[in-house]
């Protein structure tokens, strides 16, 4: 894989994580809003505007529906597929936000919530409402998935696990470790194999059995990564890093996952999308300005993005 000469340039915008693609259309969330983008061509289609702090976006296509998670506004909005117009804006008691996947076993949107209360807000598709907060008593969660039969998984970059919850009756489950790893960011799934991929800040994919919670594997990744996705075609793992990688990792060898590929791409492209059609993979990125001194009400404060310098790269073979 390379990354390829095409990039998709939107105007001041700032570095949030796209969401998986809908062909032929890439929805990329920053800061205020969603811009819609033709994935082939790279132009702008729509907008969802007045979301503020997005991070994420699911897709409900069986009722038309998407929703956005709104970190900033302690909300999720939900918009019309067709017309990209909100439908409505869902307020509710889950702190920060973060993550949003949508089940199509049970019709349900879940959104993990990123703040100190380590839960996972619930949504009906069809209708937006609240149907539960399932409380897993962890620290920063970070992603969801779905095995189809009835188990949600979420990794929790805090106390190094996997929960496991129903998705039907909204109950936990499990707390699975996944040692040798620690914090766990990006998570991706092999549902054909039953296998969990966790992306790891200590440069480790780690490999989980999702049937028994047992860590099966590990591969070599890059630093600081945020995204991973499982390409069921080429069945590889894609692992985007804050250190301006790609990592490629092969699985299609039984519990046996080399890493085939350090593709190089930007600084702080650490999050991802894959367009399953062609086996594409598109990354933002943006420049950013040294950090500002620490304080004590910041502590860790973030570097300022530099403006007009935000792209979309495209990486294919």
């Amino acid at each position: 894989m390379r990354c390829l000469p095409q990039a998709l340039w939107l105007p001041a915008a700032s570095g949030m994580p796209p969401s998986p693609p809908s062909p032929p259309s890439t929805a990329v969330a920053h800061g205020t809003r969603v811009e819609v983008i033709d994935a082939d061509s790279g132009k702008k289609v729509g907008e969802i505007a007045d979301t503020p702090g997005v991070h994420g976006i699911a897709f409900a296509p069986e009722f038309g529906h998407g929703f956005t998670s709104n970190g900033l506004a302690r909300s999720v909005t939900m918009f019309d597929l067709a017309t990209l117009k909100t439908l409505a804006v869902i307020k509710y008691t889950g702190v920060k936000p973060d993550s949003i996947a949508y089940d199509p076993e049970t019709r349900r949107v879940f959104v993990v919530n990123g703040g100190d209360t380590g839960d996972v807000s619930v949504i009906a598709a069809d209708s937006g409402a609240i149907v539960a907060t399932i409380p897993l008593g962890g620290g920063k969660l970070e992603e969801a998935q779905f095995d189809g039969h009835g188990h949600g998984f979420v990794n929790d970059e805090d106390q190094n696990v996997v929960h496991v919850f129903d998705t039907h009756k909204l109950l936990q489950l499990a707390t699975w470790s996944i040692a040798p790893g620690e914090g766990p960011t990006g998570l991706a799934f092999d549902r054909q194999r039953h296998r969990l991929f966790a992306a790891c800040g200590n440069k480790k994919l780690v490999v989980l059995d999702s049937d028994s919670g047992k860590v099966v594997a590990t591969a070599a990744i890059g630093a600081d990564p945020d995204g991973a996705v499982f390409d069921p075609k080429t069945q590889r793992i894609l692992v985007s890093n804050r250190d301006g990688t790609l990592s490629v990792v092969d699985g299609n060898a039984a519990d046996h996952y080399p890493t085939l590929q350090t593709v190089r791409t930007e600084p702080f492209a650490r999050t991802l999308a894959l367009d399953e059609r062609n086996g594409r993979v598109y990354l933002p990125a943006a420049k950013f300005a040294a950090a500002p001194a620490a304080t004590a009400d910041n502590p860790k404060p973030r570097p300022a993005m530099v403006p007009e310098s935000f792209v979309v790269l495209v990486v294919g073979e």
